[in-house]
């Protein structure tokens, strides 16, 4: 359970899928209890293994440990295998309908017959992001995180495994809408790229910093709309500036197409630093 937001209650599965798997390959319930001072704690087991508790007048011990710790090296042994690998793992995160997927459709249809391209795809219920993917031809798997509003780092290790991302290639992971939660949790990736749309309020940067913050590159996308809209891209550029002077900026139109060759290039260049 995530110890910010209270995401993830008890029974929640989290499953994983490739586009015309009927069967999930992993499935995980946590379960989660309150002891007689109020404490919180989780049990979690994959399908297939069966868990008892001993009520009646047995003991356990609870041993507190920062959730965090145990994502962080996670995300560490998941950054030595993609650097081992020569994997360039990136995490895309933003709001809701931003147009991550659009973004992702336009890139691997237009690149990969230059770049081998592997995608991880969260979100809370249902297949269709993925399908979108899969649509393209490269392997994509899909994470349903139930009630939880992120991915960790542990998910991703799963994943890897299960997509059998080859070396020298670009890994996607599209995590799940939300500018809170996934700017805590570190996947492991290279490099963390937040996109926006102006049809988002041009304040995004200043309401939710952690992203801004922890993240590389800023996408300002849907720039064809600006005509249509009140919204101020210096005025964005300038609030995410505020929260992360290092932060890069890429314009850009999946639907048009202008702009996105400066983030072609862009991926071509950090992949091969």
């Amino acid at each position: 359970m995530c110890e910010n937001c209270g995401c993830g209650q008890p029974d929640d599965g989290i499953t994983m899928k490739k586009p015309g798997h009927e069967n999930h390959d992993y499935h995980e319930h946590t379960h989660t209890h309150i002891d007689s001072d109020g404490h919180e704690y989780a049990h979690a087991h994959e399908d297939g293994h069966s868990h008892e508790h001993e009520h009646g007048h047995s003991k356990e011990i609870l041993i507190g440990q920062d959730i965090m710790f145990k994502n962080n090296m996670l995300a560490e042994r998941n950054r030595g295998y993609f650097d081992a690998k020569k994997i360039f793992a990136l995490n895309l995160v933003s709001s809701p309908g931003s147009g991550k997927t659009s973004l992702l459709e336009k890139t691997i249809t237009d690149m990969k017959n230059m770049v081998t391209f592997f995608v991880i795809e969260g979100d809370q219920q249902t297949m269709n992001d993925a399908n979108r993917i899969d649509a393209t031809g490269v392997p994509v798997i899909q994470i349903n995180t139930g009630n939880a509003c992120h991915l960790d780092a542990g998910m991703i290790a799963k994943a890897v495994k299960m997509l059998e991302v080859s070396d020298s290639a670009v890994l996607f992971i599209e995590n799940v809408g939300n500018l809170v939660c996934p700017s805590l949790f570190d996947l492991g990736e290279a490099k963390r790229v937040v996109v926006i749309s102006v049809t988002e309020g041009e304040d995004k940067p200043i309401k939710y910093p952690n992203m801004f913050a922890s993240s590389d590159l800023c996408i300002i996308n849907k720039t064809d709309l600006l005509p249509y809209v009140d919204f101020s891209i210096p005025k964005t550029k300038e609030y995410a500036l505020r929260v992360n002077h290092h932060l890069e900026f890429i314009e850009l139109s999946v639907k048009t197409g202008e702009g996105m060759d400066k983030w072609y290039e862009w991926i071509k260049v950090k992949s091969e630093e």
